[in-house]
């Protein structure tokens, strides 16, 4: 048998061995055009990423940069008014309440059974009107009795009196003793005295008579009925039979801080009425006026304020008792001020200021000191002449040096398509603050 080793395969000689395979694999990355290839697409990501939006951040901040240099150089509409010379008044506000001169809880003055009410519940009465009437039968009854002890013992007097005569005529004539004729002087005195008692017992039993028939002590308005018909009535009831409230006049007591004790009493020691007004719990429907009356001799220490009483016709009984209202008292009048209205007086950082609109139609933050202030009208003490133009509506867009156009108040306040209105709400005092010039 022929064991000689045949030749190897001429394919085997091409396939190279395990570990020169591997080191060949591994020589990609030492290549240098693979690195190129991956710097590139790391810059182009990054490229895209930082570089375009930062683009389109300046080219927006261009437009919008000419958007609001064209939005200052347009005219902003707003509505304007003069400022004025007149008169204002200086009020002192203070919470008050409704209290009536005089108030009666209606009783009997006699026990008895309520045998009629002639009275209705909210009848204005007047002082001595007949409100009820209490069972007058057993003061009659004890009037009679009185009346007939008195016909009596004017009947003893008489005969009394009649002997006394008779005795002293006797004395005369020395035919009795001094004794009795004294005894007998004595017992006419002691009829006179028993007639003086009658009387006396027949005027209490008129005057129980009188008072069952209760009348009102006072003109006022009654309240709600206490008791029925057919009750027995004492004097000594607590709830009486009927309120009575005096309405006409009434007064509002009403509180003032301590700081304007001094204002108000020097008024008063002049000699000077002051007036107040009363207005209902929100402070807008006028209710009546009056005038101030008296000043508490006391002030509160827990509260710093003193009571003042003013008093009110109260004709139309607008006013009831322990009514809430708001008090307003004149205390003066500033005469000769520059006057605005209130909506033009604007509080920043830098004080108090109105919008000024020069002949050019452009604005210009004038800080001025305000005065008091009196419905929609403020008073200007200073840093505003009489004529001067102030922006009363749409303040919220102006800058120092803005242009304006002057509209009508109506077209102002007219909604534009359904909307809001064309120039914005009204702004009241410290709303806003003007921004430096050139923002």
């Amino acid at each position: 048998m022929d064991t000689t080793p045949l030749p190897p395969l001429a394919d085997e000689e091409l396939i190279p061995a395990g570990p020169q395979r591997d080191a060949g694999a591994e020589a990609w990355w030492r290549r240098t055009w693979v690195w190129l290839l991956l710097l590139a697409i790391l810059g182009g990501t990054a490229y895209f990423v930082f570089a375009k939006p930062e683009a389109g951040k300046t080219a927006g901040a261009q437009s919008g940069g000419k958007a609001g240099a064209n939005a200052m150089n347009r005219s902003q509409p707003v509505v304007a008014a003069a400022a004025k010379i007149g008169d204002i008044n200086l009020y002192l506000n203070g919470l008050g309440t409704v209290v009536p001169l005089n108030t009666v809880t209606v009783k009997t003055h006699v026990d008895g059974q309520l045998s009629a009410v002639m009275f209705r519940e909210g009848q204005m009465v007047k002082q001595g009107d007949l409100l009820a009437q209490i069972d007058p039968r057993p003061y009659q009854v004890q009037l009679a009795q009185a009346e007939g002890t008195m016909a009596r013992d004017q009947a003893l007097l008489k005969n009394a009196q009649a002997d006394l005569e008779r005795y002293r005529t006797l004395f005369e004539q020395d035919s009795i003793a001094k004794q009795q004729l004294d005894t007998q002087a004595s017992l006419v005195r002691q009829y006179e005295g028993a007639i003086k008692a009658d009387q006396a017992q027949i005027d209490s039993a008129k005057l129980q008579l009188t008072y069952s028939r209760i009348t009102a002590p006072i003109s006022g308005r009654l309240g709600l009925r206490q008791v029925d018909v057919g009750n027995i009535v004492h004097a000594s009831d607590t709830n009486g039979m009927v309120v009575i409230t005096q309405l006409q006049p009434v007064t509002v007591v009403f509180t003032l801080p301590e700081d304007n004790i001094s204002a108000v009493m020097k008024k008063l020691h002049d000699g000077q009425k002051l007036t107040v007004d009363a207005y209902d719990r929100a402070g807008k429907t006028k209710l009546a006026s009056g005038v101030l009356v008296t000043v508490d001799n006391q002030i509160d220490p827990a509260t710093g304020t003193i009571k003042l009483k003013a008093q009110f016709a109260n004709d139309d009984s607008s006013l009831f008792p322990n009514q809430f209202v708001n008090a307003r008292m004149l205390l003066d009048v500033m005469r000769d001020i520059v006057l605005v209205p209130a909506a033009a007086v604007q509080r920043g950082t830098q004080g108090t200021f109105v919008y000024v609109v020069g002949d050019d139609k452009s604005v210009t933050v004038r800080t001025v000191k305000p005065g008091p202030t009196e419905g929609e009208t403020a008073a200007i003490e200073s840093g505003l002449s009489a004529g001067e133009l102030v922006v009363v509506d749409g303040t919220d867009k102006l800058r120092e040096g803005a242009k304006v156009e002057i509209a009508e108040r109506n077209a102002a306040a007219a909604p534009a398509d359904g909307g809001a209105p064309k120039h914005g709400k009204l702004r009241r005092d410290g709303d806003a603050s003007p921004p430096a010039s050139g923002s």
